[in-house]
């Protein structure tokens, strides 16, 4: 039911509002809010091939509503993200230690990580805020968010061209993928609860 319902409303705001549609959907998407840019791009990529949009006008208001986005997730954890951790992380297990130690990462591996994470589901929504509480540079950081939604927006958008009106179809494949991706994450955080307690 919240699946059906997302894309009735995907359609909705793009069917109505057009290109600022796209714009407005995948900048909510990178700002944290899960709305699947599985559902927003390929359903953009059907309009493409009835004639209704163009395929490149499509991609760069994707891509630019994606950055956008990005850029308040960035500026909510840069401006109030690590006084938070500083304040309440011992309540979820992040010491100054964690927050140093992701700094250091962020400084040497930070536009390759931003990059490649663009390209992934589930961490490309939330990459932005980890970028911003470590302080990593706002240009380096647009840069390669930028070049790392182009790809990925293309790709979703080209899929819907080619199935046309079977654009759903795509969803239930991404699910899948999704749920992997989510599965590591989790197992990640055991894994990390586990060695906090365990130095404890």
């Amino acid at each position: 039911m919240i699946i059906d319902g997302l894309a009735n409303f995907v359609t909705y705001v793009v069917s109505h509002l057009g290109y600022p549609g796209i714009f407005f959907l995948m900048a909510l998407e990178s700002a944290c809010i899960p709305i699947p840019s599985e559902f927003i791009m390929p359903f953009s990529g059907f309009l493409v091939a009835t004639g209704q949009m163009n395929f490149w006008i499509v991609v760069l208001f994707g891509s630019i509503g994606n950055l956008a986005g990005s850029w308040l997730a960035w500026w909510v954890g840069h401006r109030g993200g690590r006084p938070l951790v500083e304040k309440y992380g011992k309540y979820i297990l992040l010491s100054q230690r964690d927050l140093d130690s992701a700094d250091r990462y962020f400084q040497k591996y930070g536009q390759g990580t931003v990059f490649f994470a663009r390209l992934l589901p589930v961490i490309r929504t939330f990459i932005s805020l980890p970028a911003g509480i470590s302080k990593m540079e706002f240009k380096k950081f647009s840069l390669y968010t930028f070049i790392g939604v182009i790809p990925f927006t293309a790709a979703l958008t080209y899929a819907g061209v080619k199935l046309k009106e079977n654009w759903a179809g795509l969803q239930p494949y991404f699910h899948k993928f999704d749920l992997i991706i989510a599965v590591i994450v989790v197992l990640f955080l055991v894994w990390y609860v586990f060695r906090h307690l365990k130095r404890k």
